[in-house]
């Protein structure tokens, strides 16, 4: 028999690797569930141990396919059915982010439909990090944790002792992102300002700002194909920078994407697990979120503020 508001963490089978460890730091095994899939492909997700009472964490990236939202949504209604206290969404990357508004006519907005099944599913809460725009919290009709993966790169990059720091956004979108990482070293900021013909395709772009002789570390949520983060490592090169490095909280890493970083100008791509790497590249390093969610899992338990894991700036 489950202890009333006891702590369970399961994982949906996309995040798996990342749900051991984040159970690791918070003390305790991961829960047990099945994923039952019929020959169709249609899945059938149970708990092998009772939630009944329990405060249920359920982890799960979005990433594609769309089985892996599929899946979170039948995980967070088996938990509700099964007469779980609370149910938290614990997604490391939240799909559909970039979906956030209505950028032309006739478009859906993926990410507000996202919160529509997160509600419809069952689910009390959500934790989640570096969304694509904050205000994709304001989509959702429940609390939403979002983390800042500052607080995984910030002491990283202190380690590496760069002399003349500058910060670069990819895009205009990023400049809040930039400001608030180039505010805690202290140090300047620049833009490179893009023009798009089409998704993953970059007709221009252009620097603003001086780089010359400086460690450019350029700073975005999600990188996809890398074609924009490459170009705009170029650019920076070609006005004078010393080294360009890149932090990026989602790998998403698609098509070319490890092709074009091998390839390009980048010291150092570093980012997170929110998603899995799929194949080796020396420029990647990958740092782990898992003790940063275990943390905040425990904070949410103990009905503490989650404030004091970000970077103050």
């Amino acid at each position: 028999m489950a202890a009333i508001n006891a702590v369970k963490i399961f994982s949906g089978s996309a995040s798996n690797y990342l749900a051991k460890d984040i159970a690791k730091f918070y003390g305790k095994d991961l829960g047990a569930a099945t994923i039952l899939k019929f020959s169709d492909g249609e899945m059938s997700p149970s708990f092998d141990e009772s939630v009944r009472g329990c405060d249920v964490f359920i982890i799960q990236s979005t990433f594609p396919s769309s089985d892996n939202l599929m899946e979170l949504l039948l995980m967070i209604d088996a938990a509700r059915r099964a007469s779980a206290h609370y149910v938290t969404a614990v997604m490391p990357y939240f799909g559909y982010s970039r979906q956030d508004r209505k950028d032309r006519p006739r478009v859906g907005i993926g990410a507000k439909l996202i919160g529509n099944l997160l509600t419809a599913a069952g689910a009390d809460r959500l934790m989640t990090i570096d969304l694509h725009a904050g205000q994709i919290q304001g989509f959702m009709d429940f609390p939403v944790d979002h983390l800042e993966g500052n607080a995984i790169f910030v002491p990283y990059l202190k380690t590496l002792n760069l002399d003349n720091l500058v910060f670069a956004s990819p895009d205009v979108g990023g400049v809040v992102r930039t400001r608030n990482m180039a505010k805690f070293f202290n140090a300047d900021m620049v833009i490179c300002d893009k023009h798009r013909k089409r998704a993953n395709e970059i007709a221009s772009m252009q620097l603003i700002g001086d780089v010359k002789g400086a460690d450019v570390i350029l700073v975005d949520d999600l990188i996809d194909t890398g074609g924009t983060l490459c170009k705009a490592a170029q650019l920076i090169m070609d006005k004078g920078a010393k080294s360009v490095r890149a932090v990026v909280t989602h790998p998403v890493l698609s098509g070319k994407a490890y092709e074009n970083i091998s390839n390009s100008v980048l010291t150092e791509l570093l980012v997170t697990d929110t998603i899995p790497k799929k194949q080796e590249c020396d420029k990647i390093k990958v740092l782990s979120v898992a003790e940063l969610f275990a943390k905040a899992i425990g904070r949410i338990r103990d009905h503490e503020s989650i404030s004091s894991l970000f970077i103050k700036y």
